[in-house]
């Protein structure tokens, strides 16, 4: 019995071997070559418009990484001077926003967030200092940001219980205006199992 190579080598040998006749026989004519060239051309161009409309993350320039880190440095000197009301300015001031933080687990909205730090964090640690590491990434995307960054944290208690820790921030800002705001905020800290 024989078997035809062509249908051995290939499994699906009837429509591939229609394409390539089709296409044998679009490029041997010379109209349909310039149609088909020029279909092509349309397509790449189409291809090409829509890549380069569609917004896209990118990772920031240097110097706007260092922009974002200034301000965190700022953020965290106006955390160091124990008033809420200094930190207002980066912070939006939706009333649904979510902030997460150590104590309590997470606060909706700046109002919320703002009670709640004074009365569970500057309340309880009359001393306290945080300090950002020099590790900021930044990803921008159109008028949104993020930035991902670690942190110390050197504080006393009301009782003098010193606390010593690391930990890491999640920051999702918006730009509004000119400002650049905090619209959302994940702190944490590892923890020992």
């Amino acid at each position: 019995m024989r078997t035809d190579r062509r249908h051995f080598l290939i499994p699906f040998s009837t429509p591939v071997r229609t394409a390539l006749m089709n296409l044998k026989r679009t490029l041997t004519h010379p109209f349909k070559k310039l149609q088909a060239f020029k279909r092509s051309i349309a397509l790449l161009l189409l291809f090409v418009s829509i890549n380069f409309m569609a917004p896209q993350a990118v990772f920031a320039q240097p110097s706007e990484t260092t922009e974002f880190a200034q301000r965190i440095d700022q953020i965290y000197t106006a955390w160091n001077s124990h008033n809420p009301a200094a930190l207002a300015q980066y912070y939006a001031k939706d009333s649904d926003l979510v902030f997460y933080d150590a104590l309590p687990m997470q606060y909706t909205g700046w109002s919320n967030y703002q009670t709640g730090i004074q009365k569970n964090l500057f309340d309880r640690m009359p001393k306290f200092k945080l300090s950002a590491h020099d590790d900021v990434q930044l990803t921008r995307k159109g008028n949104i940001a993020w930035t991902t960054f670690t942190w110390h944290l050197s504080a006393e208690m009301k009782d003098g219980t010193p606390i010593e820790a690391e930990g890491r921030q999640t920051d999702i800002w918006e730009q509004r205006g000119s400002k650049w705001l905090i619209v959302h905020e994940h702190i944490s800290s590892p923890v020992a199992l």
